[in-house]
């Protein structure tokens, strides 16, 4: 179907950040928590491993949100579900700040990730209203404000959780959430440009989507493999960093999330770079970097700067590599740009979270050192993918 369905007016400079900031305080919502654990653990007066149930519950919620309710968008009018789901995420938000007991907090994280999919929901919207030709500077402009908001979430959490108390950081989120649901309310209406189809025949076509589709598989293993080498990443960074001479503590990984933000600016270059020279080589570029990043982390033991530098260069190739994969699916079928990115972040998330497994296997068996060789192979495999993919499944 032709993009002239796309909604009307046309996505303006100011539109644009305001998604963009959108995205990137909804998102961080659901990662206050990763580095509040400990001090809710104290308050709830549970155990460390219990509270990590916290985020797993979170997360849970989360990707149960990518496959049942962003498929919606291509069934229901887009503006409304954007301005719907942050409103529920604000009343999340304010019944963990408010929670009586972990139970509670517990449900209500569940509820938090479930709802706070606005950020999957703004970007297939943005991606609508752009110009084809601008799609891939859009859609990086969008992910660089959400991947902002993902880094800068846990190093904000964890200075402000210090210094005011877990309760008040929620209390805060709960108060930009508010502001920012407001400030969705001015967006265009956005109609499913979709025929009618049924909720069950939305979830019904997710399966055939992805394998009548091979440009969509391609993309999500490639973003699946980046994604599990950073999420391996940051699941090890803290036991390093604690294994090291310094011993160096939770305010030092808030340092590198930091420096992780910074690296995700590169999404609005890569997705401005996939518009004038292909996703295929900005994806190429992206995961080689990402594997380089790996092999010079794997001298940190040497000296910290080559801990900096590869955290910076990883950050910024899985991003770019994001990008980029988004870039290539949002061309394929803009009635069904909803479920295509249901399909896509649920494989990315599958991948994130093998990459977490292996990555903390990788630390217990090969130390630093194995963490770094299966940071670098992830991406590698997926260069395989890339390149090696059959030539007459996929027309780039």
């Amino acid at each position: 179907m032709l993009d002239s369905l796309r909604p009307n007016p046309p996505l303006t400079g100011g539109l644009l950040r305001l998604l963009a900031v959108a995205s990137g305080l909804m998102i961080a919502n659901i990662y206050y928590n990763q580095s509040l654990l400990v001090i809710m653990g104290r308050d709830f007066r549970v155990s460390s491993a219990a509270m990590a149930a916290i985020a797993v519950a979170t997360q849970l919620g989360f990707a149960s949100g990518l496959l049942l309710l962003v498929p919606l968008g291509d069934m229901l009018d887009r503006k409304a579900l954007i301005v719907g789901s942050a409103a529920v995420a604000t009343m999340a938000m304010a019944a963990i700040a408010v929670a009586p007991n972990f139970t509670f907090a517990l449900i209500a994280s569940y509820g938090l990730g479930l709802t706070c999919i606005t950020p999957q929901l703004i970007v297939p919207y943005a991606a609508h209203l752009a110009e084809p030709a601008q799609r891939g500077r859009v859609v990086g402009w969008v992910m660089g404000g959400l991947l902002v908001g993902i880094l800068f979430a846990r190093s904000a959490a964890g200075f402000l959780g210090q210094w005011l108390g877990w309760r008040e950081v929620f209390g805060v989120g709960t108060g930009l959430t508010l502001v920012m649901t407001l400030a969705l309310l001015t967006l265009p209406a956005s109609p499913p440009p979709g025929g009618k189809v049924s909720y069950s025949g939305l979830l019904r076509s997710l399966a055939p989507l992805l394998a009548r589709e091979p440009i969509l598989q391609r993309h999500a293993l490639i973003g699946s493999l980046g994604f599990g080498a950073f999420s391996a990443f940051w699941t090890t960074i803290a036991f390093y960093l604690a294994a090291r001479p310094e011993h160096f503590g939770g305010n030092m990984v808030g340092v590198f999330g930091l420096i992780g933000a910074a690296g995700a600016f590169a999404a609005p270059i890569s997705g401005h770079f996939s518009d004038r020279h292909g996703a295929k080589i900005v994806n190429g570029i992206s995961l080689a970097i990402t594997a380089f990043a790996f092999l010079l982390m794997a001298f940190a033991d040497r000296s910290l700067i080559w801990l900096v530098l590869g955290a910076f260069l990883m950050d910024a190739g899985v991003q770019a590599g994001h990008i980029s994969n988004q870039t290539r699916i949002y061309a394929l079928s803009p009635e069904q740009r909803n479920r295509i990115t249901s399909v896509y972040m649920v494989i990315l998330f599958i991948g994130g979270a093998i990459g977490s497994a292996l990555g903390s296997r990788a630390w217990i068996a090969g130390r630093w050192t194995g963490l770094c060789l299966l940071g670098a192979f992830m991406p590698l495999a997926g260069l395989l993918a890339l390149f090696a993919w059959p030539r007459d499944a996929v027309v780039d």
